[in-house]
């Protein structure tokens, strides 16, 4: 059978003949044929205002601190487990991170501790929406408004999941997906970053194009284009964008799949969940979510770090997940945790991911159940 893998990158057959076409075409820079492809499909998908594809989630998030206008001394207001990128966005554009724990239930922000985070120098609310299970979007919206706060979705893992009907990045005032070769779609590295508010499309164009009105110009909305304001290079090659077009057209194939893994999974432990050995991960009602990974919690670390050698012994790779931001060196440099750290540190200990990707085999899933069980059941 073989070492059953943690991860293996999305490929459904076509990305060659794509990309293959985009050299044809001889455009694999930034805002080519797929590009735009990708970014209409994400747009119709999603009933996104606009979206653009970037070099990574990072550079999505990057974009987004940016246009929030954040200075030195603001503050942002995120939870702690999460992965580095979602605090690096903020730190770079000079902000002060405040970390806030997370409900045990989902992984996510505890909605209910953001609003005792809030100060005069809070400009900016990022839910990260772990393991593509939706945060409280209700109320999280609910608090930016009543403080004129703004509301940055860190969504990376939760491109096809929604909240109450709708999709996950679209919800806030931006969004960021990424489509890194770990999430459900890939392009290797990429991103994308969601618009929700229309004053921001045309300042989004330029900071992503080096600072240039350079898409108003190909749009043939002015003669020439020229350097109108700070700027960078977020644009993604072209062939990176096929490669990620041919999974997008069997999108929900991809999602089924996933699906269909995640739930043989969730049903082969609910047994040891009842029992109170392990937990499961928690859907809230009125969230849909698209099988980015499955985790189990187990009793205590050194329960989940003999569950992970035991099944590496036995050729199948289970990792843990985030270090708490707010207790690595950096995060005790640029931020603090506000509140008391009930579950984030304790939680994070106790979490194991099991290998989930599109089209992981029948008997390789099997062969993960049977280990799961038989380790617990010692």
């Amino acid at each position: 059978m073989g070492l059953i893998h943690f991860n293996v990158p999305p490929f459904v057959g076509t990305e060659f003949k794509y990309m293959q076409e985009a050299v044809n075409n001889h455009k694999i820079c930034g805002d080519g044929p797929f590009t735009k492809k990708c970014d209409e499909w994400l747009e119709k998908r999603f009933n996104a205002k606009k979206v653009m594809l970037t070099t990574s989630g990072s550079s999505a998030l990057d974009m987004a601190a940016i246009l929030c206008e954040i200075k030195p001394g603001d503050e942002v207001i995120l939870p702690s487990y999460t992965f580095s990128s979602t605090a690096n966005s903020f730190v770079l554009a000079g902000a002060t991170l405040v970390f806030v724990d997370i409900r045990p239930d989902t992984m996510n922000i505890d909605e209910t501790k953001i609003e005792d985070a809030i100060t005069e120098k809070t400009k900016v609310i990022c839910p990260v929406h772990y393991a593509g299970v939706a945060c409280e979007m209700d109320i999280i919206m609910e608090i930016a408004r009543k403080h004129n706060l703004l509301v940055v979705e860190d969504a990376a893992q939760a491109v096809m999941s929604t909240y109450k009907g709708q999709a996950c990045g679209t919800i806030g005032d931006f969004g960021c997906f990424s489509f890194h070769e770990t999430k459900n779609y890939s392009m290797g590295e990429g991103g994308a970053i969601v618009i929700n508010n229309e004053a921001y499309i045309e300042k989004a164009e330029i900071l992503r194009e080096k600072g240039t009105n350079r898409s108003q110009f190909f749009r043939g909305q002015i003669a020439k284009y020229n350097w109108v304001d700070f700027g960078d290079s977020y644009l993604q090659s072209d062939i990176n964008a096929a490669y990620l077009w041919a999974q997008l057209e069997v999108a929900d194939d991809i999602n089924n799949n996933r699906l269909v893994a995640w739930n043989a999974y969730y049903e082969a432990f609910k047994t040891l969940a009842d029992k109170g050995i392990i937990e499961l991960p928690t859907i809230p009602e009125g969230c849909i979510h698209n099988a980015h990974m499955f985790y189990i919690k187990c009793k205590d670390f050194d329960k989940r770090q003999a569950y992970i050698q035991f099944m590496k012994e036995n050729e199948v790779l289970c990792v843990f997940h985030y270090v708490p931001l707010h207790s690595a060196p950096a995060g005790l440099k640029f931020g603090r945790f506000n509140g008391i750290d009930k579950h984030t540190t304790s939680d994070s200990d106790r979490l194991v991911r099991l290998p989930m990707y599109y089209g992981i085999k029948k008997d390789d899933l099997q062969k993960v159940i049977d280990k799961t069980l038989e380790f617990f059941d010692k």
